[in-house]
């Protein structure tokens, strides 16, 4: 039973789903609440299966010396996985486990049993053979919420001088072949004042660039008109209502995040000429850099619920589940985010 406002006064207690029980989600946690640098100050309530987490944490112990949270110390809502379980060999039994674990997670957030949700990674395919149509995790959110507008935002902290890298995706789990249909001048300035309100909790001031949609932001329509057409139309449209936000874009994909690779590694802290957020245009075109520069630093933040969501930026890992060699660092830095954003 979760214990309701026990924590209040001094821990900030957080809801952290298991993700599919087949992949890596068990094992990041677990040594993610064993981290030295694991916050204090958070109360971590677990949902899912207590069976298999424990399994999960024998398994993990008996392949070697690792710092592992004891499940018999954890605080956890157990919905059994009533099968048993092959890691690395998801089903529609463990997508439907991982679709009820998130479901009751976000849950005690919406009921104010616990301030904030981390979810561990899901897979979307499991979900679907389930009979559970969603294109991800976000969506299932939004939909729990009562929201239509959730957007999917990717932070991540500098390890070497503390700058913050922010990427926004303008679309998020759809086909590329909809990405063009979904992309309207409305979607690109609510996102844009989305990013803004984000980038204001660090700067007051942020500096914004938005990447093109066609190579070389389309060459003056040599290799595409959309920018031409209507994306720089609503940039210095939206400029006009935000005059003091310094604004670039549309800038060629292959180069809008490069300032900001250089002031990721900068260790003289010299950050000044990079952006404070970046609005891509479809998925795969803010992630492959977002990965490539912060890959286990980055954090998935779900933009427009009622409550505080983060996840690592990663997948399931079903390649490598069970094997013990799954880093728990995205983990470890969505935990400390939900205290930094919140």
């Amino acid at each position: 039973m979760i214990r309701s406002n026990q924590y209040t006064d001094t821990k900030h207690t957080v809801a952290i789903s298991l993700g599919d029980p087949a992949g890596i989600g068990m094992e990041i946690t677990l040594k993610a609440l064993a981290s030295k640098e694991f916050p204090v100050t958070l109360h971590p309530v677990l949902v899912g299966c207590r069976k298999t987490l424990e399994i999960t944490h024998k398994r993990l112990l008996s392949q070697g010396k690792v710092e592992l949270a004891n499940p018999a110390n954890l605080e956890i809502l157990n919905l059994p996985l009533n099968e048993e379980l092959i890691p690395g060999q998801p089903t529609k039994q463990t997508g439907d486990a991982s679709f009820q674990w998130v479901t009751k997670a976000a849950e005690l957030v919406i009921t104010g049993q616990a301030n904030s949700l981390v979810t561990a990674p899901i897979a979307k395919h499991a979900w679907n053979a389930a009979g559970h149509q969603y294109n991800g995790q976000t969506e299932r959110l939004a939909e729990l919420a009562g929201c239509k507008k959730a957007s999917m935002l990717f932070t991540a902290k500098s390890p070497h001088n503390g700058w913050r890298l922010n990427t926004l995706l303008a679309t998020t789990h759809i086909p590329l072949k909809q990405v063009e249909k979904l992309l309207t001048p409305e979607l690109i300035a609510n996102k844009l004042n989305t990013l803004l309100t984000f980038c204001q909790i660090f700067k007051s001031r942020p500096k914004l660039s938005i990447a093109g949609l066609n190579p070389h932001a389309g060459e003056k329509g040599l290799l595409g008109e959309e920018e031409i057409q209507w994306l720089i139309p609503v940039i210095k449209e939206w400029k006009k209502i935000h005059p003091e936000v310094e604004i670039n874009g549309p800038i060629p994909p292959d180069t809008c995040w490069l300032s900001a690779a250089r002031a990721w590694k900068d260790m003289s802290e010299n950050n000044s000429n990079s952006p404070d957020g970046i609005l891509a245009l479809y998925h795969d075109q803010g992630l492959i850099p977002m990965k490539l520069i912060a890959f286990e630093r980055a954090v998935n933040t779900t933009l427009g619920l009622p409550f505080l969501r983060t996840s690592p930026d990663h997948g399931t890992a079903f390649d490598i589940a069970g094997l013990g060699c799954a880093n728990e660092e995205s983990m470890l830095a969505a935990l400390e985010a939900v205290l930094e954003l919140s």
